[in-house]
């Protein structure tokens, strides 16, 4: 089954506001909202929104056993594992494994991600 739909709408606009979920583990550092994802497969596209000031160093790094892409729509995020400032049109393309963060921001950033927990590596 693939991946929902739905018409063009801007997750952005104040409107949507209340649609934004805490990240377990994460309250009052990020939160995120689901575009699309699929039941059955488990694939899905999100934004990630991390609040100014935060900082996830006390829980490190982290890796996946599946491949994910991100995209920085707006703001800045530091990825410790890299020493890298990503800023607004960063882009990467995980391999499973990859470590990844702990991630701090001063101002805030929103990040686009397409995780694929279907496509594990055993």
């Amino acid at each position: 089954m693939p991946k929902s739909t739905v018409t063009y709408w801007n997750p952005l606009a104040p409107t949507h506001a209340g649609q934004w979920q805490p990240i377990l583990g994460l309250e009052d550092m990020a939160e995120a909202l689901t575009l699309s994802q699929s039941e059955v497969t488990g694939e899905y596209t999100r934004l990630t929104r991390f609040l100014p000031g935060a900082d996830t160093t006390p829980l490190g790094g982290k890796s996946h056993d599946y491949p994910k892409e991100v995209f920085i729509v707006s703001g800045r995020l530091f990825d410790v594992a890299f020493g890298l400032w990503l800023e607004c049109g960063h882009y990467a393309s995980r391999p499973p494994g990859e470590v990844h963060g702990p991630f701090k921001t001063d101002v805030g950033c929103v990040v686009l991600e397409l995780s694929f927990p279907n496509r594990c590596v055993k």
